[in-house]
C-alpha cells in the first residue's frame, strides 16, 4: 500500500489544489477523489502555452478578457468534474466534487464594492455557475459580504465550499447560515456543504506575530484550529440525520518552513473528512515511504493547549489573515486578467 492509499485507507478524502488536467489525472491514479481550482492554477496552465488554441478561438469569439478568464475557468473545471464525476455517482453525492472559485475582485479595496452589492454578486454568481452541475462546488469566501450570501445560496441548492476560515469564529458563522439556508429546502436529500480552513497560514503569522511561543506551540496554532473545528463539525451535525456529510476541508496544506517535512499537515490530520493539497506535497508524500495513522482527533498536551489560548489573540489573527487574504484572493485575479491581455497580444502579432 503507498503512502496516499493509506492515507486514505485511514478516512482521510484526498482531493488535489489543482485542476491541470495532467495532475487530476495523476492524482486520480493515486486516488484522490476531487479537487480545487483559483486564479493562480488558471494563470499558471495558461502561462504554459497549452491553452493557446482555446484561447485563440475565444479571442475570435468576440470574448473580453474578463471573459475569457471565466471561460476558460469553466472549461478546466468542466474537464476535472468529469474525472470526478464516477465518485460522485458511486457515494452518492458524498464526494467527487471540484470547487469553482466566485470572482475575487468583489473584495477588491480598490474597487471598495458597497456590501450590499457584493452580497448579491454572490448569490447571483453562485448560482449561474452551479447551475446545471451536480458534482461542482461554489467557493464563497468568508469576508463579510460573503458570509451574508451563504443563506440564501444554500437555499437555492448551491453546494458551497466556504473558503478563507482562519478562525472558529468564521466557521460557526458558515456553518449555521448555511444550515439556516438548507432548512428553506423542499428537501435535504442532496444537502452538501464544506469549510476549508487554512493552516499553514496561521504558522506562518504566529512566527512573526508571537515569536514567543514555545518550540512546542510555534508551529501547532494551525493545527489546533482546525482540529477543534473539526471536533465541533463532528458534533453539530451530529444530531441532524442528513443523508450527505457536511465536512472539514483541511486547506493551505503545503508546509511554508524549510524545516517541516512537507507532510506535516498530511499527517496531523489523517484519519477523517477532506485534505485538499497542492500538486507538489502528494508527490511528495507519495514517494515517502511512509505509513499515516489517526491523528485528525488528537490534540498537543494540556499545557500547550493553554499557552496557545493565552498567547495568541485569534481576533488579530483573523483580521491580519482575513486583509492578506484579500489581497491574495484579488492580486491573482488581476495578473490573470494581464496575462489574458498579453496572450491576446501575442497571438494577435503570431499570426
Amino acid at each position: 500500500m503507498t503512502p496516499l492509499e493509506a492515507l486514505i485507507a485511514c478516512g482521510t478524502k484526498l482531493w488535489l489544489d489543482s485542476i491541470d488536467p495532467d495532475l487530476v489525472a495523476s492524482n486520480r491514479a493515486w486516488g484522490a477523489t476531487g479537487a480545487t481550482s483559483n486564479p493562480i492554477i488558471i494563470a499558471n496552465l495558461i502561462q504554459t502555452g497549452r491553452f493557446d488554441r482555446d484561447l485563440d478561438r475565444l479571442i475570435q469569439a468576440g470574448q473580453s478578457d474578463e471573459q475569457i478568464a471565466w471561460s476558460v475557468t469553466d472549461q478546466l473545471v468542466r474537464g476535472a468534474q468529469q474525472v470526478f464525476h464516477p465518485v460522485w455517482q458511486a457515494t452518492g453525492g458524498n464526494d467527487g466534487y471540484v470547487s469553482f472559485e466566485l470572482d475575487p475582485l468583489l473584495e477588491d479595496p480598490q474597487r471598495n464594492l458597497p456590501h450590499a452589492s457584493r452580497v448579491s454578486a454572490y448569490a447571483e454568481l453562485g448560482k449561474r455557475w452551479s447551475a446545471g452541475h451536480d458534482n461542482r462546488m461554489i467557493k464563497v469566501p468568508a469576508t463579510p459580504a460573503g458570509l451574508d450570501a451563504l443563506e440564501s445560496l444554500a437555499a437555492a441548492g448551491v453546494t458551497i465550499n466556504v473558503t478563507l476560515l482562519f478562525t472558529l469564529r468564521q466557521y460557526r458563522a458558515a456553518r449555521d447560515a448555511i444550515w439556516r439556508g438548507a432548512q428553506r429546502r423542499k428537501s435535504l436529500d442532496g444537502f452538501k456543504s464544506v469549510y476549508s480552513i487554512f493552516v499553514s497560514r496561521l504558522d506562518v503569522y504566529t512566527l512573526k506575530a508571537v515569536p514567543q511561543l514555545s518550540p512546542a506551540a510555534q508551529g501547532q496554532v494551525g493545527i489546533v484550529g482546525a482540529k477543534r473545528a473539526w471536533a465541533e463539525n463532528q458534533q453539530f451535525w451530529a444530531d441532524k440525520q442528513l443523508p450527505l456529510a457536511q465536512e472539514i476541508v483541511f486547506a493551505s496544506t503545503g508546509t511554508k518552513r524549510p524545516e517541516d517535512a512537507p507532510w506535516k499537515y498530511i499527517e496531523a490530520f489523517a484519519g477523517s473528512d477532506i485534505e485538499t493539497n497542492p500538486p507538489e506535497t502528494n508527490d511528495a508524500y507519495a514517494k515517502s515511504g511512509r505509513t499515516p495513522t489517526r491523528q485528525v482527533d488528537k490534540l498537543p498536551p494540556a499545557d500547550v493547549l493553554a499557552e496557545i489560548d493565552r498567547d495568541v489573540d485569534m481576533t488579530r489573527l483573523e483580521e491580519v489573515l482575513m486583509s492578506e487574504g484579500i489581497k491574495k484572493f484579488a492580486d491573482p485575479q488581476k495578473d490573470l486578467l494581464k496575462l489574458i491581455a498579453s496572450k491576446r497580444q501575442a497571438l494577435a502579432v503570431a499570426k
